[in-house]
């Protein structure tokens, strides 16, 4: 018989997803099973981080709109201190509780209370970023790092294309395809783990120093509220 004959006698692999998955080496599955268990985890991250930086946004702009009302900051300490806090009302609820222990010692001097008040407000921003940072790092680490595993399965699953057509002595399309097919299906789901990982990374990060800059642009404001009241009570009292 003819060899391009027998070539075509030969059954053709599925070329399907799954076809292409199940038949590919055992190394080659683990980079793909590794790979697209990393995409549903970034996915996850990506919608819960979104859901938390509207919540977070929702926040500040209620709160913001609530401080800058003229409600009395006694009476709007004793509504944010009783229940969890968190951005601009987390600032808030540092910086006055300092503020009140500082009057309600006895003989405690107020003359560093400024300066306390700005280290209580920097630490309480650096947590709040560290909190909407959380987690962002496994999408750089996949954004960058996918790619080079999808083709880490790739490189391996040609090689052993490449050896199982060497043993077969067939040089064949009809051969040849299926395993290539599979190699290169490794690298097509790295770059499908990867391109969202990157692309929400940025959006994210930027979310994040757009949150930081409120942050900060509120703590410099209520710093200067409480120093100019600082400076009054020290007046008052000499």
């Amino acid at each position: 018989m003819n060899p391009a004959d027998a070539a075509q006698a030969m059954p053709v692999a599925e070329i399907t997803m799954f076809g292409l998955f199940w038949q590919a080496h055992f190394v080659v599955k683990v980079v793909m099973l590794g790979l697209l268990g990393s995409s549903i985890w970034c996915w996850s991250i990506i919608i819960d981080k979104t859901l938390l930086f509207r919540r977070t946004k929702a926040e500040m702009d209620a709160f913001e709109e609530e401080f800058w009302s003229g409600r009395p900051l006694e009476e709007l300490y004793r509504a944010y201190n009783d229940k969890p806090a968190t951005g601009l009302a987390a600032l808030f609820v540092a910086a006055m509780r300092e503020w009140r222990r500082s009057y309600e010692g006895s003989g405690r001097s107020i003359r560093s209370l400024g300066q306390r008040i700005d280290k209580v407000l920097d630490v309480t921003i650096q947590r709040e970023v560290e909190r909407l940072e959380s987690r962002l790092l496994f999408l750089a680490s996949i954004g960058s790092a996918g790619p080079y595993i999808g083709l880490f399965g790739t490189v391996f699953g040609i090689m052993t294309a490449f050896t199982s057509i060497a043993a077969s002595k067939n040089t064949s399309l009809a051969v040849v395809a299926p395993g290539i097919a599979e190699a290169l299906f490794a690298t097509a789901i790295g770059l499908f783990a990867a391109i969202p990982a990157v692309l929400a990374y940025n959006k994210l990060q930027a979310s994040v120093a757009k949150a930081q800059g409120r942050l900060e642009g509120f703590a410099d404001e209520f710093s200067a509220i409480l120093s100019r009241q600082i400076d009054e009570r020290m007046a008052l009292a000499a």
